[in-house]
């Protein structure tokens, strides 16, 4: 590989001109189609098959009045202090807001609280309903402050109106968080290569690449259902790789240059050598992305492959744009210094050479081995303890930042009807003509006697009488424990319903899909960890060739993992350290986070351990003893993976203060868990377990050698076969 990627990256740089001109139209071509054909984004967790999501389907046919998916208002009125919502002005002001609120455009009905019963024992509060048969990512701006501004009337009248519900959520896009991981990006560039050319060159690629994922990415969206999360997440990732990427070709480059090779040549060496671990790097990360397909949620696999996209591009930018800019930029690369800013030293093999930070660290560490093993597992096990308490659910009005509409109107419900009122439950029955009717009623007295039910509503059949809808009210909220044991009671009791009335019962609803998602997402966990630690595993071992680093590689991985959950369910379930973190509300653990952070740092962390541990083979090929290539290998890469990691450390942290509380938790966890892969784990127990097992490190058996394809990662045969004066190699 490493022979391929010398001869593409001296051909990019020779034909500089075409390569960024062919670049550049393909970033014009996609940001027209984006325009063009680009459409909504979409909040919807739904996964096919559970059985939420069967009955919701049932009813798009049996029931299509029924909108059990659709967007909903919930417009809460509360009485001024001593009067009631039932005193004449009030209740008229009520009617004449409802009753524009269903004149609305796109509205399908806004429930009367009068006629409903919606109206508190107290008489202080009354709630109405206003449906929408699509999905809420399906309002227009429009539509949503047309809501807002509809019971004008009563909020003149003296009442309290607050408008929540998914409806008058906007959807959520990419803000302008990110650009305080691109400033710091910038600044820890220019402190690594001294150079102003040089720290401008890797934001400049990653941008580049950001915009070709982000255009081909919305372009898609006229035939496949983007979630509201999956350009935000394909963002985060495409500007973290892809100046990470840039970074380490570009300082092996600069390297060559400092060595006295010319540009062209030093472009090819840096490909086939430091290009070869990108491109494993990367694989790694689309190995882990593109496994989320394997778990069957649609949602999922689209961010999965919308963030694998988004890296693919990183890479190849890496391997062509890359070269053919520095054949514009030459030696300018090594110039341009910036005062006051000290410019790396690449001569720290010379005698008398200053010993650099990384390595004195790793002196440091592989004569302190097992303190420094011991240390940093038991640092990290003390981090992961609060991951035994993690909840995991996905988000409702209840876990609203406090002030929010959403809130109010959850809180205000709450207070006059109960905390179940928020999340009630849409049991379906469907059978034979007439008996469901019959087995509804009988459905009805079971349910009732369930524990934590506040009320069951009268049955509801449809015009041919096959399938009834029976709305239950559970005492507990939408995300609480004692709902979901409500659920599964109430999913029991469907064996005794089909042997008794040939009846078949689902339980649907907003907060039974949740629930329904939430556990299909927790049994996926562990079929995609077999398969993408798998498959990693073979790609390392193909790397590496060494049994013993691909798995200390994985076991490092479960530290990480372990610490960063921990610290997420410090911080975000149980407050601690809330307000430094922006968090306004806590709450269980969003449902699909854990995967698809585990998805990411996996992927990342094993990109640390290739730009690590592929030069530490380099020098132990090259001739170097194990212990020295440990600490030569380090020493050479430490700076680099140093500035790598605080750049994507930087911008993930970036995203912790957006304003959708999901990025908020994505954004904390990959910026913690890269923090510590990157630190803790990689340059503090991989130097030392390497230190610890010496030549053992390399040990493969001798069939398992022969029958593996050598890929030439650290680019030995390139090197060998190049001759001393830098010839190009004869065509193969």
């Amino acid at each position: 590989m490493a022979r391929y990627l010398y001869r593409l990256a001296k051909a990019s740089f020779r034909h500089r001109r075409v390569v960024l001109a062919a670049w550049l139209l393909l970033l014009v071509l996609l940001g027209v189609g984006a325009a063009t054909l680009s459409k909504p984004t979409s909040d919807k967790f739904t996964i096919p098959g559970v059985e939420a999501q069967r009955a919701i389907d049932l009813l798009s046919t049996k029931f299509p009045g029924a909108s059990a998916n659709g967007a909903q208002a919930l417009v809460v009125f509360q009485a001024p202090s001593g009067k009631e919502v039932t005193g004449a002005q009030q209740q008229a002001a009520i009617e004449n807001a409802v009753t524009r609120l269903g004149t609305l455009e796109g509205v399908s009905g806004a429930s009367d609280p009068f006629k409903s019963g919606a109206v508190s024992a107290d008489r202080t509060i009354a709630l109405s309903t206003v449906s929408y048969p699509v999905q809420p990512s399906q309002l227009t701006a429009a539509q949503r402050d047309a809501l807002v501004a509809a019971p004008q009337a009563a909020r003149s009248a003296g009442l309290t109106v607050v408008v929540g519900g998914d409806a008058v959520v906007p959807n959520n896009g990419p803000g302008s968080t990110e650009l305080i991981g691109v400033v710091v990006g910038a600044v820890v560039l220019a402190i690594t290569f001294g150079s102003l050319i040089a720290a401008g060159l890797p934001l400049l690629t990653a941008l580049i690449g950001v915009g070709v994922g982000l255009a081909g990415l919305f372009g898609i969206s006229h035939w496949v259902e983007l979630s509201s999360t999956a350009p935000i997440l394909a963002l985060m990732l495409g500007l973290a790789v892809g100046i990470d990427y840039a970074l380490f070709i570009i300082s092996r480059y600069r390297h060559e240059l400092i060595s006295g090779i010319e540009p062209e040549e030093a472009i090819g060496r840096a490909a086939g050598t430091a290009g070869s671990a990108v491109v494993f790097a990367g694989l790694t990360v689309l190995i882990a992305l593109a496994g989320l397909s394997v778990v069957g949620i649609p949602f999922l696999t689209v961010m999965g492959l919308a963030a694998a996209g988004t890296v693919a591009v990183a890479v190849l930018i890496a391997l062509t744009l890359l070269p053919a800019i520095l054949g514009f930029a030459g030696r300018k690369i090594v110039s341009g210094r910036i005062p006051g800013v000290r410019r790396p030293d690449h001569d720290e093999d010379a005698a008398g050479a200053r010993p650099s930070l990384g390595r004195r660290w790793v002196a440091v560490v592989t004569r302190r081995r097992w303190p420094a093993v011991l240390i940093s597992v038991l640092a990290l096990g003390l981090i992961a303890i609060p991951v035994t308490s993690m909840r995991t659910a996905l988000p409702d009005n209840g876990t609203a930042a406090p002030g929010s509409p959403q809130r109010q109107a959850y809180d205000l419900i709450a207070k006059g009807f109960g905390p179940g009122v928020n999340g009630p439950l849409t049991v379906v029955l469907t059978g034979p003509a007439g008996g469901t009717v019959a087995a509804a009623g009988a459905l009805s007295t079971q349910i009732s006697a369930l524990p934590d039910v506040l009320a069951v509503q009268r049955p509801v059949p449809n015009r041919a009488g096959d399938t009834v809808l029976l709305p239950v009210v559970p005492k507990s909220g939408p995300s609480s424990e004692q709902t979901t044991k409500l659920v599964s009671r109430i999913r029991a009791l469907a064996p005794q319903l089909q042997a008794q009335h040939r009846s078949r019962l689902y339980v649907t609803g907003a907060t039974a899909l949740q629930i329904d998602v939430s556990n299909r997402l927790t049994s996926a966990l562990p079929v995609y960890l077999v398969v993408v630690i798998g498959l990693a595993l073979i790609l390392l071992l193909l790397v590496f060739r060494s049994i013993l680093v691909p798995v200390k590689a994985t076991l490092g991985f479960l530290l990480t993992i372990g610490s960063t959950f921990g610290a997420l369910v410090a911080v975000y379930q149980r407050g601690w350290l809330a307000g430094l973190f922006g968090v306004a509300q806590t709450a269980p653990i969003v449902s699909f986070l854990p995967i698809i952070v585990i998805a990411i740092l996996f992927g990342l962390a094993m990109d640390y351990e290739v730009f690590l541990v592929s030069r530490m083979r380099e020098d132990f090929v090259h001739g170097d003893s194990a212990d020295e290539a440990v600490r030569s290998g380090f020493g050479h890469g430490a700076r680099v993976v140093t500035a790598a990691a605080i750049i994507m450390t930087s911008v993930f942290a970036g995203f912790i203060f957006a304003s959708d509380d999901i990025i908020k938790s994505v954004g904390f966890a990959l910026a913690f868990g890269v923090l510590v892969d990157a630190f803790v784990v990689r340059m503090t127990i991989v130097p030392a377990v390497m230190s610890l097992v010496g030549r053992a490190a390399w040990w493969l058996p001798r069939w398992l050698d022969r029958a593996l394809p050598n890929v030439d990662v650290e680019g030995e045969r390139l090197l060998a076969e190049l001759a001393p004066d830098g010839r190009e190699l004869e065509p193969v």
